[in-house]
């Protein structure tokens, strides 16, 4: 085959890939809409007749429509579905995918950016906001997260606080926003996003309609101006297809509508959002804690029977586009206000959202998981618990990395590390690992200038380990963050950069290749880590890193993992405050570990859940999940999941590339279960 046939050929594979249908979490393929929904019943895609009969009477005290779909087919549908109602409020959700279009096409060049750059008029009126000052530190983020301080109303509002040190329900702040995209742009939004966005994913003009900005005059520059606080109107056929777009991550049939990394940074609490203090919290709750961009979600889990990945629009008169990507679920739902009385924040929504996610009784080979079962590895084989080795007792942490001289390097915390034990209890320790896994041996390295003291939180801890180029390189948690060390004699002497990470990277981790740093995809290093400032705190989604081998120690060499761009292609960005999601599992991201399996050609990311029913933590009960790529940044499925495993998972685990057989196919966990340094067989079939 010569190389213009190898193109076509290529390119006849691309369109074949793009035409098949999407894979659910749960591996099940999936529909697309055309015209119509297809229809299915709800037996069908595994979910309860009976429960979903409740989802339609709840939702039929307000009157009104509503559709619910699995798996991109339709299993209930109540009321006209061709009526369009008045969304109020879910016009936020709708509106912010045209900041996707403008991040996307560069009209914006980061969320972070001031919102006067786009409006020279940006929050006057009133005269007294440009009064107070401060109207150029508001940023797209802030009015995009609720944090901007702009009071209520949809019209020209007071500013209330400082941005970024609060979270307040707006109108006008979003309304704001709206304008900027407006400017942006120079084109009337409703016509931007038929162009962009519903014309392509089958929403005609009959089926949608965005009115004219009701509280301020009806153009801007001469553009008619549109909201986002309010002012669509759409029947459920169309709400159900924007919600579909988002659950399948911005794709629709083969072509990319919206980034995948929006989609995701729309669902997920971002980062120095989370724990703001809440105005009226009497009427809105923690909400701080389960809102993205311009979308509710459940991932602090205050809806306890729901998944935390749901997410979903919410208007006035509980209008409600659902999301939930686990179950591969989209609801879409209008009319009145649930006939309930109305009680606080999330509570309305109980009774309608907690038997839709019951009434899946199908749940795939892995449930709760946040990705789809793995295609390559089909079962996983794990040694009994009592072959477990353990030595170390009283130890924990142990990150891993095979360096040059052929032994394995370890670090220990709270512990007094292997036998013979030295005589204080470090918080900070490191040994080295001589021999396989059946038959290994513990030795303690000793290191005036690396060994810390201080229990828990108060003590600095290895995070991560690595050797390139014969040196070893940690990352250390509990510093502000983390910090980079760094030794060139197999951890006796250790030197320690003058800079951290002290935005996110809380619980930093190194991507591991082979015996010093051998067969590396590149020339560059990955870390990795819960996107919190704290090791001790669970993140909605994991963060990405790299920085030239050659050039590790120096922090403007970093750059960190956006998202993907409409090939696939990984985006990357110097601004950490543009860092996106390289993994997503909503309240459910903390410490990990992550390494290379040559013989299977494939990323396997070992994550603890942070969550655990003994009061010690998962080093003696819990769960975590083991997720494949083919990349360092995905696409990730789910290898082996578990919410309670056999034993305690520790607080940490990962894979050692010394460990694993030619085949890839035996492999042996390093984890903290049980404070000890464990070690379990595992056979991936």
């Amino acid at each position: 085959m010569n190389a213009r046939e190898s193109i076509r050929a290529l390119l006849g594979l691309a369109v074949v890939l793009a035409s098949l249908p999407a894979m659910a979490q749960d591996g099940t393929q999936t529909a697309w809409p055309g015209e119509h929904w297809e229809t299915a019943a709800p037996e069908q895609v595994g979910m309860d007749p009976s429960l979903l009969a409740k989802v339609r009477d709840y939702a039929l005290t307000g009157g009104g429509s509503g559709m619910v779909t699995r798996h991109g087919r339709a299993v209930l549908r109540w009321g006209d579905q061709g009526q369009t109602y008045d969304l109020k409020s879910s016009t936020k959700a709708i509106g912010v995918t045209a900041v996707a279009l403008a991040l996307m096409d560069g009209k914006f060049q980061s969320l972070h950016e001031p919102a006067s750059k786009y409006h020279p008029q940006f929050g006057v009126p009133p005269e007294t906001n440009r009064e107070k000052g401060g109207l150029e530190k508001i940023t797209l983020f802030h009015l995009a997260t609720q944090t901007a301080g702009f009071d209520k109303n949809g019209g020209y509002t007071e500013l209330l606080f400082e941005p970024g040190t609060k979270w307040s329900y707006s109108d006008g702040g979003p309304n704001w926003l709206a304008e900027c995209v407006t400017l942006a742009y120079g084109r009337d939004l409703q016509d931007l996003m038929f162009e962009r966005v519903f014309s392509p994913i089958g929403i005609q003009r009959d089926d949608l309609k965005w009115r004219a900005n009701s509280y301020r005059p009806k153009e801007i520059d001469g553009i008619m101006r549109r909201e986002f606080g309010s002012g669509i109107s759409a029947n459920v056929e169309a709400m159900a297809r924007i919600g579909y777009l988002y659950l399948r991550n911005g794709r629709w049939q083969g072509k990319q509508i919206i980034a995948s990394w929006f989609t995701d940074a729309a669902r997920t609490v971002p980062s120095g959002i989370r724990g703001l203090p809440v105005l009226k919290q009497e009427d809105y709750g923690n909400a701080s804690d389960h809102y993205g961009l311009l979308w509710w979600n459940n991932a602090d889990g205050t809806l306890k029977n729901v998944p935390r990945d749901t997410y979903w629009s919410w208007g006035l008169y509980d209008s409600l586009i659902v999301v939930v990507p686990s179950l591969d679920i989209v609801v879409a739902r209008a009319g009145k206000s649930f006939g309930n009385p109305r009680s606080s924040h999330y509570a309305p929504l109980e009774p309608f959202m907690e038997p839709i996610t019951l009434s899946v009784k199908d749940r795939g080979r892995w449930p709760g998981a946040p990705y789809p079962p793995s295609g390559t590895i089909q079962s996983v084989e794990w040694a009994p618990a009592n072959t477990v080795i353990r030595q170390a007792e009283g130890s924990d942490n142990w990150p891993i990395t095979w360096a040059d001289d052929d032994n394995l390097y370890t670090a220990y915390g709270d512990g007094w590390g292997f036998e013979p034990k030295v005589d204080k209890k470090l918080s900070l320790g490191f040994a080295k690992i001589v021999g396989g896994p059946a038959d290994f041996q513990g030795i303690n390295i000793r290191s005036q200038t690396g060994e810390r003291i201080g229990q828990g939180a108060a003590g600095p801890k290895a995070s991560g380990l690595l050797c390139v180029d014969g040196i070893l390189y940690m990352l250390v948690r509990n510093v502000r963050n983390a910090q980079l060390v760094w030794s060139q004699d197999h951890a006796q002497t250790w030197h320690w950069c003058d800079w951290r990470f002290e935005t996110s990277f809380g619980a930093p981790t190194f991507l591991n290749f082979g015996k010093n740093y051998a067969g590396a995809r590149d020339d560059y290093v990955y870390i990795y880590s819960n996107d919190h400032d704290s090791a001790y705190e669970p993140a909605d989604r994991m963060v990405l890193a790299r920085a030239p081998r050659s050039n590790i120690r120096d922090r403007s060499a970093y750059e960190f993992f956006k998202g993907l761009d409409a090939d696939d292609q990984p985006l990357w960005t110097k601004d950490i405050r543009d860092r996106g999601a390289v993994f997503v599992n909503p309240g459910q991201c903390y410490r990990s570990g992550i390494s290379y399996n040559a013989g299977l050609r494939r990323y396997l990311w070992c994550q603890v859940l942070p969550h655990s029913e003994d009061e010690r933590g998962p080093r003696y009960q819990g769960g975590f999940g083991i997720y494949e790529a083919p990349e360092p940044w995905g696409p990730w499925r789910t290898l082996f999941y578990a919410q309670t495993w056999d034993i305690g998972p520790g607080e940490t685990s990962s894979l050692p590339t010394k460990w694993m057989s030619e085949d890839g196919r035996t492999c042996h966990q390093v984890f903290s279960g049980d404070d000890s340094f464990s070690v379990r067989k595992v056979v991936l079939r």
